[in-house]
């Protein structure tokens, strides 16, 4: 990309009109256009919103539809509402036991994990990065300005509570094992042992859902970021490596976890809501 215009400095290093920090603080040249730039810079984050929009807006319906959550013959459980510890979900979803009454309507039925798996996603550092150039636009694009007279970084409230993502990395450990276990759980029929197109769905949903919890930057630092010799733990360093070539690919597994979350709760709706038949290989 070649810019041909030519650039003048403000007089004095002022900021020109507003003042204010980053692009428009003092000494940066002043601009009257937002951006130089002729490419279609805005077409990343616009596909950005676009597509967390449409999780977000999935995810919230499903989340308080209250059926088609459960598939009693092959144990088949979205999850969107695992675990189920409420008396108000279906009995045989209650794999952990109904820890609660009946929940009211405005409260979801995976209420117990949703806040934490919401928390990891926001605090993930490739979705701070996707959310804060789309959303946020802070910048939205390489030499476009961004339209904030301040930055205060992580370091007030609401953006400190980026700073608790390890903590989120912890809960998100453990849905992982939890999702594991519901996957287990689903491989039966009325017969006994079963196999059919929702297993194989469930099981891709969750080996990607381990491998992009485990490529989280904060698993990365918990399995070697500490150590000053490597040569002295050779097992957290084999540990480390393989974790950083999952982190390599963090971006790309945070996309493919949300579609391959919204494939397996409608595949599992729609079977639940008797609209296709599941497959079967065995049972």
């Amino acid at each position: 990309m070649t810019i041909t215009k030519s650039v003048q400095a403000s007089p004095g290093g002022s900021a020109g009109a507003g003042g204010g920090t980053g692009v428009r603080g003092p000494g940066r040249a002043r601009l009257d256009e937002r951006t130089l730039r002729t490419d279609r810079w805005w077409l990343q984050p616009l596909l950005t919103v676009l597509g967390l929009s449409a999780f977000i807006i999935y995810a919230t319906i499903r989340a308080f539809v209250r059926r088609d959550y459960w598939v009693d013959d092959y144990h088949y459980l979205t999850p969107f509402y695992s675990p189920c510890v409420s008396t108000s979900c279906e009995a045989g979803a209650r794999h952990f036991g109904a820890w609660f009454g009946a929940l009211p309507s405005w409260i979801p039925l995976g209420f117990l994990v949703l806040p934490f798996l919401l928390g990891f996603r926001l605090t993930c550092y490739y979705y701070r990065k996707a959310y804060y150039r789309s959303v946020w636009m802070s910048p939205p694009a390489c030499a476009v300005a961004e339209p904030h007279a301040s930055y205060s970084g992580e370091t007030k409230l609401p953006l400190i509570i980026q700073n608790a993502h390890r903590y989120f990395f912890y809960v998100a450990t453990v849905v992982s094992l939890v999702n594991t276990y519901d996957a287990v759980m689903a491989m039966h029929s009325p017969g006994g042992f079963g196999l059919g197109v929702g297993n194989v769905v469930l099981w891709v949903n969750v080996a990607l859902l381990w491998a992009y919890t485990l490529s989280c930057h904060s698993c990365r630092h918990i399995a070697g970021g500490r150590l000053k010799h490597f040569s002295a733990h050779p097992v957290r360093y084999w540990t480390w490596t393989q974790v950083s070539k999952l982190n390599t690919r963090h971006m790309q597994l945070a996309w493919v976890t949300l579609a391959t979350l919204v494939l397996t709760d409608l595949y599992i709706s729609l079977v639940a809501g008797g609209h296709i038949t599941d497959f079967r290989f065995v049972g």
